[in-house]
Formats: structure tokens, C-alpha cells, sequence
């Protein structure tokens, strides 16, 4: 049986895992962006395009290699080893560069030969990543917690992805800004392999019912409507997951693009930092509080707080000093960190116990699939619609502008309506239940 109190070694686990995966996805979801946009092409739809691919993969990914974790009884050497390629395949994009290209095929269109060669590479860093992050570590981390602890761990979880920003802002976005980016992509890498090399040592192996059935069943089971109609909360919150995923990825690609180009902030890692280290800091102590018997009451009040948060970016980015923009970035994230770790929470009490796997695969088509192609398409189209460019280089690039927090906002207020449904729903089956 498990315990609500876990210990010294699962925590360390739960910390370097999160945060090391953490890592390689902020350089994954902001950075592959910022350098292919810097580097290679300005055109919006190519990180479009980029993002959505590794969405593909990465859900992909998660469902097969997820359900192969469950029927096979190990999590450890999906996370140990996936990490260690992961880490790898994050260093090699330190040697792509249309001057490479152009050197390796001088009959080339370097620049497009670039951008798919980036795009291919993110494919195969996100198959290794969602292996061991997505598919295998998530589903070790609902191994070992319970209904009673779950909301602190997500809490915790939830703070890592803007630490491992913070980090990457403090320690070697300067390398980014100087144009180093081969240095940036070997230095990310080799952190990402040190964390698999010491899951070797840290990592225990979890014990669970493995599934019965065959194991392609088990890969297609979350696609059929009576594990639908058996699991509607766990669906309900997905669908709240996929609708807060497209807010968020609507500005989130354009998020440094944003404060470089339309804020003019050369150097804005302070700002940023500040935002999130305040975010996160709020979010953890808000976290202390998230239980199973209280985490409804966290829902509607963090999804307004983030809300609001968009609003303020896009009236006082044009109007008011930086630091007012900072404060809403801060009111904005912090009700994102407190919404997330909540949602995730609730997603992990609904996933069946022998499922655990193969629901990171359904989780990731409404977590990453379904936002991470839909969102960014939406943000793009805002950017090249506002018709604010610039040529460099040769090349046009378009700026974002306030409007994608506009739009982020407007999809979150979506949000209220499967959550109704998901509260609602889960109200009658307590009261049902206690007949």
C-alpha cells in the first residue's frame, strides 16, 4: 500500500527528474523557437510547424512507449536511458547552421534545409524526451503518490518548468543573446545526460499490476468510448487540459520573441526572472494548501487570477511603464502555476491505477497535441496579422504584439465549461455513491 509520506530519495527522484526534464523542454518549447528565429528563418509559421510536429511525436511517443512501461512492469530504464539520449540529441543542435549546410551542400537552399533539419532533430529529442519524461517518469510519480499528497508534489511539478527558466536565464541565456549557441546546446545536453546517469543510482523501482490484456490493446484502450463512459472525469479534465494548453501556447512560442522585439528588452532576463521566481514562489506556498478535499476550490479562483493576468499584459504593454507589465506577467503566471498543478493533480486521482502509463499517451493528446498544434497556429496568425515586421538580414521577420494575450485570454474564459461539467459530474458521483 502506498504511503502518504514519501521520502528523502523520492523527493530528490521527483526534484532532479523534474527539474533536468523541465530543462530540456523550456529549451524545447522557447529556445528551439528563439533560435530557429534568430539563427535560420523569422517566419512565424515555421515554429508553428516545428511545434506542432513535436507535438505529434511526443503524444505519439508517450501513448506507445507509456503503455510499454505498464505492460513490461519498469519505469527505471525508460527514465535512465531516455534521459541520457535525450540529453544527446539536445547537444546535436549545436551543429546545425545554414552556414553548415551550405558547407555540406552548396547547391542547397541553406535556409530551408535548415529548418527542416531543426525540425527533424526536435522530432527526435522530443521521441527520447517523452519517453522518459512524459511516457515513463510522469507515470512513476503516480506510482508512488496518493489522493492525500498528490497536490503538493504537483505543486511542486508544477513550479519546475519556470525554475528550470529562471535557471536557464540566470546561468546561459547571455550565451543565446552573444550568438553562442553551440555552447548553449552542448552545455543543456550534457545536463540532461547527468540526470539519466544518476537515475541509475537515485531512481527506485515502482511496483505495480501490470495489465493483462494484449499489449496493443492496451494502447488503444483509452480511444474506446466505454473507457469514455467508464472514466468521464478523468476525459472532462482532459478536455479542460486541452483547452488551458491552446491559451497558453497561443503567446508561450513568442513569449521572449514578444519581450525582444515588441517590449524592446535586450536584456530581459530580469524582468523575467523576476516573474517567475515571484510566481513560483507564491505557487508553492499556495500548494501547501491543495488537498484532496479542497483542491474544487482552488479551480475557478486561479483560471480568474490568470485571466486577469492576460488582460494586464495587453493593456499596459502599450501604455504604462515595464514594471506594470511585470507585476501582470507575475499575476498571470502564478494563477497559470496554481491552475496547473491543480488540474493535474485532480487528472492523476481519475487515472486508473494499472493504466498509469498508458494515460500519459491520452494525456498528451489534449495536453500537448491538440494545444501545441491548434495554439501556436493561432498565435501566428495574430502576429502576421498585426503586419508589424522587419527585414534582417534578408530575411522578414514578424513581431509579436499584445494581442496573442488577448486571445489567450479569451480562450481561458472557454475553459469555465468542461470544468463546470467535470465539478458538476463529480459532485453527482459523490452523492450517488453515499447512498
Amino acid at each position: 500500500m502506498k504511503k502518504d509520506q514519501l521520502g528523502a530519495r523520492a523527493w530528490t527522484s521527483i526534484l532532479i527528474f523534474g527539474l533536468f526534464g523541465q530543462i530540456a523542454w523550456v529549451v524545447e518549447n522557447m529556445y528551439f523557437n528563439v533560435f530557429l528565429y534568430n539563427t535560420i528563418d523569422g517566419n512565424p509559421d515555421a515554429i508553428a510547424w516545428m511545434v506542432g510536429a513535436s507535438a505529434a511525436v511526443a503524444t505519439l511517443t508517450t501513448m506507445v512507449m507509456g503503455a510499454l512501461s505498464d505492460k513490461v512492469g519498469r519505469r527505471k530504464i525508460f527514465i535512465t536511458i531516455g534521459y541520457i539520449l535525450w540529453g544527446l540529441s539536445t547537444l546535436s543542435f549545436g551543429f546545425i547552421s545554414t552556414a553548415n549546410v551550405a558547407a555540406l551542400i552548396p547547391t542547397a537552399n541553406a535556409v530551408t534545409i535548415a529548418v527542416i533539419a531543426v525540425i527533424v532533430m526536435d522530432c527526435v529529442m522530443t521521441f527520447f524526451g517523452s519517453t522518459a519524461n512524459d511516457g515513463a517518469f510522469n507515470a512513476w510519480v503516480t506510482d508512488i503518490t496518493t489522493e492525500n499528497n498528490r497536490g503538493k508534489v504537483e505543486g511542486i511539478l508544477a513550479t519546475l518548468p519556470l525554475l528550470a527558466l529562471l535557471l536557464i536565464f540566470g546561468a546561459f541565456d547571455g550565451l543565446t543573446q552573444t550568438g553562442h549557441w553551440p555552447l548553449f546546446f552542448f552545455i543543456i545536453g550534457g545536463i540532461i545526460s547527468l540526470g539519466g546517469i544518476l537515475g541509475l543510482f537515485l531512481i527506485k523501482e515502482t511496483r505495480f499490476e501490470k495489465p493483462k490484456e494484449n499489449y496493443w490493446k492496451t494502447v488503444i484502450y483509452g480511444f474506446r468510448w466505454s473507457t469514455v463512459k467508464q472514466n468521464k472525469l478523468l476525459y472532462l479534465s482532459l478536455v479542460t487540459m486541452a483547452l488551458f494548453g491552446i491559451a497558453s501556447q497561443i503567446y508561450m512560442p513568442y513569449f521572449i520573441i514578444y519581450f525582444q522585439l515588441y517590449l524592446g528588452l535586450t536584456d530581459y532576463a530580469l524582468l523575467l526572472g523576476g516573474i517567475i521566481l515571484g510566481a513560483s514562489i507564491a505557487s508553492i506556498i499556495v500548494a501547501r494548501y491543495i488537498n484532496a478535499k479542497n483542491k474544487n476550490k482552488f479551480f475557478f479562483s486561479s483560471l480568474f487570477v490568470m485571466i486577469a493576468g492576460f488582460l494586464g499584459i495587453f493593456f499596459l504593454g502599450n501604455s504604462v511603464g515595464i514594471i506594470y507589465v511585470g507585476i501582470a506577467g507575475f499575476v498571470m503566471m502564478t494563477g497559470n502555476l496554481v491552475f496547473t498543478s491543480t488540474l493535474s493533480a485532480k487528472t492523476r486521482d481519475y487515472t486508473p491505477a494499472d493504466k498509469a502509463g498508458h494515460f500519459q499517451g491520452i494525456r498528451m493528446i489534449f495536453y500537448v497535441l491538440i494545444p501545441m498544434i491548434i495554439g501556436p497556429a493561432i498565435g501566428a496568425f495574430i502576429i502576421r496579422s498585426n503586419n508589424q515586421t522587419f527585414v534582417e538580414l534578408g530575411v522578414t521577420k514578424h513581431v509579436p504584439t499584445p494581442y496573442i494575450f488577448l486571445a489567450a485570454a479569451v480562450c481561458s474564459l472557454i475553459i469555465i465549461i468542461p470544468l463546470f461539467l467535470a465539478l458538476r459530474h463529480e459532485k453527482k458521483a459523490k452523492a450517488s455513491s453515499s447512498l
